[in-house]
Formats: C-alpha cells, sequence, structure tokens
C-alpha cells in the first residue's frame, strides 16, 4: 500500500471514529434524595428496550438499585453503570446517591462524564443536595439539563421550581416543555419547540401522542415561548436578527441555538413530567441526545506527563491517539476486584499490559466488560468514551490513570470531601481480628471517604465516613459481605484544630556522634490561612533570603511540616487553615542533612503552634428542614437550643422550609426527634458546609473529657 492511500484510509477510520463518537452520551443522573432519580432510569431502560419490566424503588426490584442494603432502605448507596440506545444514539449512564452520606459516588462520577441530567421533585424545587451535586458539575465544567419530576404529586409547582434553580443556583433555566395541568391532574407536557401536546398513552406509557395544545393553555404557552425565544435570541446574533424584525424562530434553529448554548453551559434546558406516572419519560430522553454533549463535544482530557514532570499533556478521543483512562471506582469482588473506567483516547484491549502512571508500575489486564447494574457483558476492546469494567489489576487505586508506558500522562486526580463522623469497632471475637482489618483495607480501597486507623492508647479501632447512615452502611458490609460482625461504639464527631494569632518559634536539631554530625537551625512562623471552600488548607512560604539555606533543605523543612499537620497541639486532631513560613535557617557545611532539618521543622512547627493560639473546629453543617407551619416554632426552637443559626426561610405550599447552619455534634438522633416534634411530618437534609471555631466552654469540656486537660 503506498503511503498515500495508507494516509487516505486513516484519514476514513478517523472520520468513521468521530462519527461513532458523536452519537455516544456520557451522562450521569444526579439530584436531592427521593428526587426520583432511579425511578427515572429504570423508565429509561424499559422504554429504549434494555428491561422488560418496570422496576419499582418501593418493591427493591430496580435494575441500578441492586445491592441487598439499597433494596432495604429504598435508597441508592453505590453508583451503578447501564448503557442503552435511544434514537440511534449509545447512552452511557450513571445512577448517582441522592443521600449526602455518598456524595464520594457523585463525586468521582461527575468527574468521567460528559452531560448530567439532574433531577428535582416538583414540589420542592432545588433542595439541599441539589445544590450540592450540582456544585460538583460546575467543578467538572458538566453540561446539564434539568427534569421537574413528579408534577402529579400534591403541592407540584412548575414554574417555582424553575425559578429555584434562578434563585438557589444562579443558574439560567430555559424552559422546553411545560405541564398540562399539575397534582392530580397532570396528564401530559406541551413541547414549546414544536407548539405540539404530548400525552403517553398505551401500555405504561409506551406511545407518545402528540396533539393540539388545548385551547384554555394557549395563553400560558405562549408566555412560555416568549421566554424561550428571547432567551435564544440574547445568545444568538442571528436569530436576535430575526426575533426583533418579528420574524418566525423555527424548530430547528431554536433547538441548534439552545445545544450551543448548553454545552457551553449558558442555559439549562428544563423539562417535566412523572416518571412515576410513565409522563414526560420519552420526551427527556429526547432532550438528552439534544441537548447534552458527545465525547467530541468535550475539551481534551488534559494531564501531565509525570508525578515530577508537570509538562501539560493533552489526549484527544481518537483511536489513533496513545492510550489514556482513568480508574473512577472500585469494587471488591471475588476471586478479583472490579475496576471502573473511563477511556479518554487510545485502545484498550483484553489480555494486555498496561502502565500506571500513578504507581510507575505495569500492570496485566485480562478482560473488559460493558457494565449493566450487576450484570456485566464481556468485550474485547475499549474505545474513546467507554466507560467499562476490568479485571486483572490489583496496586491500581481510585484516581489512578492507566496510560501508554511509551507515552505516560498522568491524569487530574479525582478529590473527595474528608469524614466528619467516627466511631469504634471491634470484632466480637478475638479470632475475627486478622479479618477485621482485611475487610478495612478492603472497604478503603472501594470507599475514599471512608478511613480507619488504630489507637495505641484505648486499643480500639476507629473507622471515619461521611456521616450516621454512612457508617452504619459500612458496618453493615464488614458483618455480612465479609463476614466480621463488629460491635460499634457511640458516633465521634471528627473535629480539628487551627490557630488564630501568629507564632514564631525557632528549633534547632544539633547532634554529633562519633563518626557524623546532624545540624540544622530554622524560624518557623505560623498563622491563620485565610480560605474560600474548596481551596487547600495549608500554605507553606519560603521566607528566607537567596543562598541562605539550599533548596534541598527548604524542601525538608516543608516536608517535616506537612508530616505535622496530622497532629495537632491540643488534642491531636489535623490541622487546617494554617500559613506556615520558613522565616530563617542556618546549615553547616559539612552536617547538615536533609533529615536533621525535617525534624527541626517538626520541633519548630509545633513550638509555634503552641504561641499562636490554637483552637478547637468543629463540623458545620447544612440543614434544611421543611416543617408544617403549625410545627415552625417548636423546630426553630429545637434547632436554637442545638446551636443552630437559621439563615433563611421560605413558604412553600403549606409548609415552610428552614435554612440553617448547625453544628453535627448537636445532630445526633435527629431525626427521631424531628418526627416527635411534627408528628412525622416534616421532611429534613444536611450536608457539610464548614469548619467554626468551638465556643470555648465546649472546647474546654471536650478537652477536659477526653484527658488532655486537668
Amino acid at each position: 500500500m503506498s503511503a498515500a492511500s495508507s494516509g487516505e484510509s486513516a484519514d476514513e477510520d478517523d472520520t468513521s471514529d468521530q462519527a461513532d463518537l458523536s452519537r455516544v452520551r456520557n451522562i450521569g443522573i444526579a439530584a436531592h434524595i427521593d428526587a426520583g432519580k432511579t425511578t427515572t432510569t429504570e423508565r429509561f431502560l424499559y422504554y429504549t428496550g434494555r428491561t422488560h419490566k418496570m422496576g419499582e424503588v418501593d418493591e427493591g426490584t430496580t435494575a441500578t438499585d441492586f445491592d441487598v442494603q439499597e433494596q432495604d432502605r429504598g435508597i441508592t448507596i453505590f453508583s451503578a453503570a447501564v448503557t442503552f440506545e435511544w434514537d440511534d444514539h449509545t447512552v452511557n449512564l450513571i445512577d448517582t446517591p441522592g443521600h449526602v452520606d455518598f456524595t464520594a459516588e457523585v463525586e468521582r462520577s461527575l468527574r468521567v462524564l460528559d452531560g448530567a441530567v439532574v433531577v428535582f421533585d416538583g414540589k420542592e424545587g432545588v433542595e439541599a443536595q441539589s445544590e450540592t451535586v450540582w456544585r460538583q458539575a460546575q467543578k467538572y465544567g458538566v453540561p446539564c439539563i434539568c427534569f421537574i419530576n413528579k408534577m402529579d404529586k400534591i403541592g407540584a409547582d412548575f414554574a417555582m421550581s424553575v425559578s429555584s434553580i434562578e434563585k438557589r443556583l444562579g443558574a439560567v433555566p430555559v424552559a422546553v416543555q411545560i405541564p398540562i395541568g399539575a397534582e392530580s391532574t397532570f396528564s401530559g407536557v406541551v413541547d414549546l419547540l414544536t407548539m405540539k401536546a404530548h400525552r403517553f398513552v398505551g401500555e405504561q406509557g409506551s406511545k407518545v401522542r402528540e396533539e393540539d395544545i388545548p385551547a384554555e393553555m394557549m395563553d400560558e404557552v405562549r408566555h412560555w415561548r416568549h421566554a424561550l425565544e428571547e432567551k435564544v435570541a440574547e445568545y444568538d446574533d442571528g436569530l436576535m436578527e430575526k426575533y426583533l424584525e418579528e420574524q418566525p424562530l423555527g424548530e430547528e434553529e431554536i433547538r441548534a441555538a439552545l445545544r450551543r448554548a448548553a454545552l457551553e453551559r449558558r442555559f439549562y434546558p428544563v423539562f417535566c413530567g412523572s416518571a412515576l406516572r410513565n409522563i414526560g419519560v420519552q420526551t427527556l430522553l429526547d432532550g438528552v441526545v439534544h441537548y447534552l454533549p458527545s465525547p467530541l463535544d468535550r475539551p481534551a482530557i488534559a494531564g501531565v506527563k509525570s508525578l515530577t514532570d508537570h509538562t501539560p499533556v493533552e489526549r484527544n478521543p481518537k483511536k489513533g491517539e496513545p492510550f489514556s483512562a482513568l480508574i473512577f471506582k472500585i469494587v471488591a469482588d471475588k476471586p478479583l476486584d472490579l475496576y471502573y473506567l473511563r477511556v479518554y483516547s487510545g485502545v484498550l484491549k483484553s489480555s494486555s499490559r498496561v502502565f500506571n502512571a500513578n504507581t510507575g508500575k505495569k500492570e496485566n489486564l485480562s478482560r473488559i466488560f460493558r457494565m449493566f447494574a450487576k450484570r456485566r457483558e464481556q468485550i474485547s476492546e475499549a474505545v474513546p468514551g467507554d466507560i467499562v469494567g476490568c479485571l486483572g489489576l490489583k496496586a491500581a487505586v481510585t484516581g489512578d490513570t492507566l496510560c501508554d508506558v511509551r507515552q505516560p500522562v498522568v491524569l487530574e486526580r479525582i478529590e473527595f470531601p474528608t469524614p466528619v463522623m467516627s466511631v469504634s469497632v471491634e470484632p466480637r471475637s478475638t479470632k475475627d481480628r486478622e479479618d477485621l482489618a482485611l475487610g478495612l483495607g478492603k472497604l478503603a480501597r472501594q470507599d475514599p471517604t471512608f478511613q480507619h486507623s488504630f489507637n495505641e492508647e484505648t486499643g480500639q479501632t476507629i473507622i471515619s465516613g461521611m456521616g450516621e447512615l454512612h457508617l452504619e452502611v459500612l458496618t453493615h458490609r464488614l458483618a455480612h459481605e465479609m463476614r466480621v460482625p463488629v460491635n460499634v461504639g457511640r458516633p465521634l464527631v471528627a473535629y480539628r484544630e487551627t490557630v488564630t494569632e501568629s507564632g514564631t518559634a525557632e528549633a534547632r536539631f544539633i547532634r554529633q556522634t562519633a563518626t557524623t554530625g546532624q545540624y540544622a537551625v530554622v524560624t518557623i512562623r505560623v498563622e491563620p490561612l485565610g480560605k474560600a471552600l474548596d481551596e487547600e488548607s495549608f500554605a507553606f512560604v519560603n521566607g528566607v533570603g537567596s543562598g541562605q539555606l539550599r533548596s534541598v533543605f527548604v524542601d525538608a523543612v516543608e516536608r517535616g511540616i506537612r508530616d505535622s499537620l496530622q497532629v495537632g497541639v491540643l488534642a491531636g486532631y489535623e490541622l487546617l487553615n494554617i500559613r506556615a513560613t520558613l522565616v530563617a535557617g542556618k546549615e553547616h557545611e559539612s552536617d547538615s542533612t536533609e533529615l536533621a532539618f525535617e525534624s527541626a521543622a517538626r520541633m519548630g512547627f509545633e513550638a509555634a503552634l503552641q504561641k499562636a493560639v490554637p483552637v478547637m473546629l468543629e463540623p458545620v453543617m447544612r440543614l434544611e428542614v421543611s416543617v408544617p407551619d403549625e410545627y415552625f416554632g417548636s423546630v426553630s426552637g429545637d434547632l436554637s437550643m442545638r446551636r443552630g443559626v437559621i439563615q433563611d426561610t421560605e413558604v412553600r405550599g403549606s409548609h415552610r422550609v428552614i435554612h440553617c447552619e448547625v453544628p453535627l455534634a448537636e445532630m445526633f438522633e435527629y431525626a427521631s426527634k424531628l418526627r416527635t416534634l411534627t408528628q412525622g411530618r416534616a421532611s429534613w437534609s444536611m450536608e457539610p458546609h464548614s469548619y467554626e471555631p468551638m465556643p470555648r466552654r465546649l472546647q474546654e469540656d471536650l478537652l477536659r473529657r477526653h484527658g488532655y486537660i486537668a
């Protein structure tokens, strides 16, 4: 074959790859707990022919909630991947949990997805966890479409829900549908682009019947259509010209402008329906195809050459590019763990060797699977845009990059929140101690928000997680999956420490033996670090003059200080929000070593902390309580007794919604107290908000209780 014809063949293959990828959608479905994510996913699978019977959350028969605990509790705990076809497009979908305790599942899913469907309860609008998943999507630049679900629910209000997206999320929602009726009269949707009504008829709403818009709705429809045209005209100059000249805007040109704006995250198309009553799901699927990106619509994935060489590297979604993929989830299984990964470039074949750029080691990958919840369909290769499971890896962890050893790349790792609650666990029999250690290791590999440690003084094993439910699920898994039943202690809050003033100390590490010496002198200053949410909570500043210390010793000082951040000076909790400055240093021409400077740095840092007025920090939660009007006084009074600070209240139908910030330490067993106060008629949710200084009296009580002060 000549070079020219070979090039033409490569071009043809490349064009074919691009055409295939343009018909792929990698999406997540995310929302506040109980907004209807899993029910919506179940309808997707039924209407696309992947399942032949609709599962129901209440019956524990859904495809994606296949874990026993999920079925028993009626909530999603683990993200699950499924694949289906719609309108000649392949959709890879991940159904994520809505409970804040399992936010890591949402975080890692959004990191590898191209788009998301965010589901809202038609009665509640934007809720606490809705804000969290929205923030996570924005962090990763993920375009979204919105689905106002449960329009058949008593109190459902489409206009209020759309308005809450604008007010509470700071987004620009653009309705492309409006409901026909509401609550018990909800019976279909009006498509504002085609200006037709859609009814969902036949067995389980499987057929979409197009009708004329009911005459009594025309004024309302014109209002929403006008708002739609106004928004797209503001975005597109060509449409603005037609709009100003009062020329009609066509369906396809509106859709094209909406797609471009949605991909740029300027607009968020809004759909509506009731997944439970089988209304609006097929048109939402059309929206996934029309307005969410293919892998080609996303920027090239960025990384660096290696952990030590930070030269920028990009990988485009093409088979001809060097292979790269990110591990975003690990599931402990027998006989081998299952690894979930997203392929960004190149081709991954079964029975191949891959390079782990984070560990610098090669690993064998034996088999690749297309995942359908817990079911596996073996495939021979994975191409750019694929989300697959694989077997054979051993040393890899969540966030590692797999790539071509000849052209390595390290992709950005996934950031996870730190645990806020702990409990002590002990095996019920001494012979299970070793099994407990193995089980905890397995859980830690799977769940990046789970941590465990052993307290030498008390002989207790401490496990830490994101909340009471998270810890409950973890101990259940230890007992039932890993056959290690444990006794569980009372929940403990994961406190932190910081400083409130500036403190400076000099430290000398000078040792002399018969043959060698150790010499290091440093002066360290510590002070509070003002930081925004999600920024790093520690900063190191090199304040020594040029030539005063060799760079290797400055690096050693930073290492020594960073090592000391895990143990504070008041009660041994991790340190947050601290700036450490190396003010001065002295070295010896022959006796100075990196080890000496690390040791001096630890000593100086601890001494400076003591002078900088250290304080305890406690986790503060953002709480949202929806309560009937008649119970508002008793609920708000109870929150005040829990040191809660009410930030805002709003009216939603017959309920008042309280937005409050409250210390986590005061929230144990809140669910049962709220049930008692409201006769079970209130609902609530909370999420981590910040770490704040404890009141002095409570700090002293805590330190005295744990024996740190007399």
